[in-house]
């Protein structure tokens, strides 16, 4: 059963310090509406909680892709279609742009925003495993000020943040530092195309003289939030890859990960293609 759409209030701000008033002053009131891609399925099913939404597309402080020497900053509502087609991206951070092409269809990607994907906060997201991946922070802005923090930390729980009730994510920023690193990224899916993950893997390796010497490894849909598997890669770092380290990194990624039963996997089925692709990201990075 759809909502009742008059049921439901939409405000658009007309600049972001208009935006920020508005849920500065009422904070917990209102909930951000960017691309609205998930929103709307909700809407549609009659299962949107929320009543009081702040239409924030229009807004273009949030937009746009910065580019300097040390990072690339992007705005919250930068779309899946934006990454896909910024030359630096897809030079340096393939795997985000990979990300950006599974997610959805073409209308998917020219609606749905990167910051839309941080914030729905959910576990099978397709992008936040590469940000993850990238050492990604994030900006969060409101009347009281701005403050950057890393990507890693900002999901505590199932749906939970650190960012407060009348804060806003304004930017996402990656630093260039991924130069002679092996990126592997993937999705896997019941089928090729817009599928939620049951398994998503984002890893990066840099390999000196068959030794591991840097690796990052996320993983989505095995947790309650998008995990950066830190234990796996003290596992490995530093160590040459062999058969036996492969393995003992594999043994710690099982330990490691909590995957769960649900309508699109099973815990098992999880646990395995997530041992099974870390083994063939460490075996490509070795070849």
């Amino acid at each position: 059963m759809r909502a009742y759409v008059p049921g439901y209030q939409l405000q658009t701000p007309r600049s972001l310090a208009d935006a920020l008033a508005l849920i500065g002053n009422e904070p917990g009131v209102w909930k951000p509406f960017a691309g609205g891609t998930d929103l709307m399925v909700l809407l549609e099913a009659g299962r949107l909680p929320h009543r009081n939404y702040l239409n924030i597309w229009p807004l273009s402080e949030l937009r746009g892709i910065e580019v300097t020497e040390t990072h690339v900053t992007l705005g919250a509502l930068t779309t899946y279609t934006d990454v896909q087609a910024h030359e630096v991206l897809r030079s340096e951070f393939p795997m985000l742009c990979q990300a950006a092409n599974e997610t959805g269809g073409l209308a998917i990607q020219n609606r749905g925003t990167l910051g839309g994907n941080i914030v729905n906060a959910s576990p099978a997201a397709d992008s936040p495993p590469a940000l993850l991946a990238y050492d990604a922070e994030i900006e969060l802005v409101s009347n009281r000020g701005a403050r950057w923090l890393p990507y890693d930390g900002f999901h505590t729980g199932y749906k939970q943040m650190t960012m407060l009730p009348d804060e806003l994510l304004s930017r996402i920023r990656l630093p260039r530092n991924t130069a002679s690193l092996k990126h592997y990224y993937r999705k896997v899916g019941t089928r090729k195309a817009q599928a939620i993950a049951k398994v998503c893997i984002a890893a990066i390796a840099r390999v000196e003289n068959a030794v591991m010497t840097d690796v990052r490894v996320a993983l989505g849909s095995v947790a309650p939030i998008v995990l950066r598997c830190k234990q796996t890669e003290d596992a490995i770092r530093g160590k040459a890859l062999t058969d036996d380290s492969v393995n003992q990194a594999r043994e710690t990624l099982m330990r490691e990960i909590t995957p769960i039963d649900d309508v699109r996997s099973t815990a098992s089925y999880r646990l395995r293609v997530a041992a099974n692709l870390l083994v063939h990201f460490l075996l490509t990075a070795r070849s």
